[in-house]
C-alpha cells in the first residue's frame, strides 16, 4: 500500500527518486542518510497528532449528540407545557366568553407569562435542592463547563430544527475527511525521510530535502571553511546529530535570513556525525594541498 501512494506521489509532485550525485570522481562518492531513530521519532510526532485530533473529533461529537439531546427534551418540556396551557385556557372558557375572544389575548398571554415563570422558578428550586442533597453545588452563573454547555443548549434552542441535520453531516464529513488523510500524512511524514540525501565526493557535497517543496544544495570544497558538529538533548538521548557545513560569505547575517542557507549545508539528524565530520575535513585538506583551493587566495 505505502509503495503505491509512494509512487503516486512521487509521479504527481514530480519528485526525481534520488538527486544526481555532485562533482567529483564518481569512485569517491559517499551517500549518507538520516538515522532511523529520526524516522521513528518523526512517526511518534505523527501518531501523537493524530491521537489528539481522533480525540477531538470524539470529544466534541459526543458533546454535540448530549447537546442535541438535551434541546430536544426541553423543546418536548415547553411543547407539553404549552399544550396543558392551551387545554386549560380552552376548558375555563364558558359558551358565553367567546363573544369577548378578542379582548381575552392579551390577559391569556400574561398568565401564560406569569405561570412560566412560576414553574421555572420552581425547576430551579428543585434542581438547587437536589444538587445540594446529592453533595454537588451548582457553580456559578457564567461559570465552569455546565454553564457553557447550557449555553449551547439555549443556542440549540433557538436555531431551527433542521440545523441538526447539518451538524450531523458536517460530523460524517470530519470524520471521513480524518479517515482519508491518514494514509497521506503517513506518506508524506515518510517521504520526507526517505527524500533526505547527503552526498559527499572528493570536490564537493549535495545535500537535498523535502517532498512538497525540495530544497537542494551543492558546495564546492573550494569554499568551505568551517564543518561543525551539533546535537541537542534530544538528539543526544536518540544517538543522532547534526553536521553544519559553512561556506565564504555565510558567517554574518541574521540566523533568519535567506541568505546565510546560501552558504551553508545541513546534515540532519545523522547516526555517525563524527565519520562525516572527518570525512570531510579530510577531502577538503587533500582538495587544498592538490592546489585546488579558493581562486582567491592564488592571486
Amino acid at each position: 500500500m505505502y509503495e503505491l501512494l509512494k509512487g503516486w506521489a512521487l509521479a504527481i509532485l514530480r519528485v526525481p527518486p534520488e538527486p544526481h550525485a555532485p562533482i567529483g570522481d564518481p569512485a569517491s562518492l559517499r551517500v549518507f542518510r538520516a538515522g532511523r531513530n529520526y524516522f521513528r521519532l518523526r512517526m511518534a510526532g505523527w501518531a501523537l497528532a493524530e491521537l489528539i485530533a481522533l480525540g477531538g473529533l470524539i470529544f466534541w461529537t459526543a458533546f454535540l449528540i448530549q447537546v442535541e439531546g438535551m434541546a430536544r427534551e426541553r423543546r418536548a418540556v415547553r411543547a407539553g407545557e404549552a399544550r396543558a396551557g392551551g387545554q386549560a385556557t380552552t376548558v375555563a372558557e364558558a359558551p358565553g366568553a367567546k363573544a369577548d375572544g378578542g379582548r381575552r389575548g392579551a390577559a391569556d398571554s400574561k398568565r401564560r407569562q406569569e405561570a412560566w415563570k412560576t414553574r421555572l422558578k420552581e425547576n430551579i428550586r428543585k434542581s438547587v435542592a437536589e444538587h445540594e442533597a446529592a453533595g454537588k453545588p451548582l457553580s456559578k452563573p457564567g461559570k465552569g463547563w455546565e454553564s457553557f454547555k447550557q449555553g449551547c443548549v439555549e443556542v440549540a434552542l433557538l436555531v431551527p430544527a433542521g440545523t441538526f441535520v447539518l451538524i450531523w453531516a458536517l460530523k460524517i464529513f470530519g470524520m471521513v475527511a480524518y479517515l482519508a488523510q491518514l494514509p497521506l500524512t503517513y506518506a508524506v511524514r515518510r517521504l520526507d525521510y526517505e527524500m533526505r540525501w547527503y552526498m559527499v565526493t572528493d570536490r564537493s557535497l549535495r545535500l537535498r530535502h523535502g517532498v512538497w517543496r525540495i530544497s537542494e544544495s551543492t558546495m564546492s570544497f573550494a569554499n568551505i571553511q568551517q564543518v561543525v558538529v551539533a546535537q541537542g538533548p534530544l538528539q543526544r538521548l536518540l544517538g543522532l546529530a547534526d553536521v553544519k557545513v559553512k561556506s565564504a560569505g555565510g558567517g554574518g547575517g541574521h540566523p533568519h535570513q535567506h541568505g546565510e542557507d546560501m552558504h551553508s549545508g545541513l546534515f540532519h539528524s545523522v547516526t555517525n556525525a563524527a565519520e562525516i565530520r572527518d570525512l570531510i575535513l579530510e577531502r577538503l585538506r587533500r582538495f587544498r594541498e592538490a592546489g585546488l583551493g579558493d581562486p582567491d587566495e592564488k592571486s
